[in-house]
């Protein structure tokens, strides 16, 4: 059985606390659109000319991250000649990033957290950037969607000549998985494929939410299989008149599907297993469920 996740939520349709980590991130989310505001308030804007350097040392940074080396370290590591490791070092001195410990360069706690914002960004632009196919299906008012814990994600798109490919994804995992929660703006998968739902009626614990007139097609379509699958508790319906993009809970992955508007198609496909993406959805689960409605709480839908 799937379990309730109403006990997921506090009453209020709030959702659960999380990590630090996920709190911070999307604390961060929240506010990035006012990060400019609150540093002009301030009063100390950083010249972009030294974001710009702190960027192109990024990698004598991201290599002193990992552990205090010397110059011929430096060197070595970063395959640079000894006038360039020399201009690296000077400049970190400079800045008081580093300091130097028995003879070698070690970043200051100053350095370590510039060097680690300097990763952070890199990677989230590139994320951003392998992304780009998801986030131009998505709503722009769904800002609950957060790109961070999908830095390194499986990411399927279709192609001209595959346009199923995020669909075989998507079932593929289904496949590999015991039990299954999502919710999404259309049918998981296409009603045609009946070997698809077969196992989502009677070998996955399943539970899903859907836009009501969804979950209509759904239980048209198969009224006998989802009837007898609802009724063991295998599955469960629920549905909401308004929802973000496609979510899918597996076993052990997160998976985000985007469609096509004209088409109802899955266009992308972006799934990972990082234990930060799953708490993030987890927790966006509960909050799109606590406001959703069961298929008991209303009449006609099955039969």
């Amino acid at each position: 059985m799937v379990p309730d996740q109403d006990d997921r939520s506090d009453g209020h349709s709030r959702p659960p606390p999380g990590s630090p980590v996920l709190e911070a991130i999307l604390e961060n989310e929240r506010n990035r659109r006012y990060l400019g505001q609150r540093l002009d308030a301030a009063g100390d804007r950083i010249d972009t000319d030294l974001l710009g350097d702190i960027v192109r040392h990024g990698p004598v940074l991201e290599a002193l991250l990992e552990e205090p080396l010397d110059r011929r370290g430096i060197e070595a590591r970063l395959d640079v000649s000894r006038a360039t490791s020399h201009r690296y070092t000077q400049w970190l001195d400079e800045q008081d990033f580093v300091e130097k410990v028995d003879g070698r360069f070690q970043l200051t706690w100053r350095g370590e957290v510039v060097a680690e914002e300097m990763l952070r960004f890199e990677a989230n632009v590139r994320t951003a950037h392998r992304l780009t196919p998801l986030l131009d299906v998505i709503c722009e008012d769904h800002r609950e969607f957060v790109i961070e814990p999908f830095v390194d994600a499986t990411i399927t798109v279709a192609e001209p000549d595959d346009p199923y490919k995020p669909v075989e994804r998507f079932i593929a995992l289904v496949n590999e998985s015991e039990t299954f929660r999502g919710f999404n703006t259309t049918h998981m998968a296409p009603l045609v494929l009946g070997e698809f739902h077969q196992r989502v009626f009677n070998e996955t614990d399943t539970e899903i939410i859907y836009l009501p007139h969804i979950a209509e097609k759904l239980c048209e379509a198969y009224p006998e299989r989802a009837r007898k699958a609802i009724d063991r508790g295998h599955l469960t319906l629920r549905t909401r008149e308004d929802l973000p993009y496609g979510l899918a809970l597996f076993g052990d992955r997160v998976g985000i599907g985007g469609y096509d508007e004209t088409t109802g198609l899955m266009q992308v496909f972006v799934d990972t297993d990082a234990p930060i993406a799953r708490e993030w959805a987890d927790r966006v689960y509960a909050s799109v469920r606590a406001d959703s409605k069961s298929l008991e709480e209303q009449s006609g839908l099955i039969r």
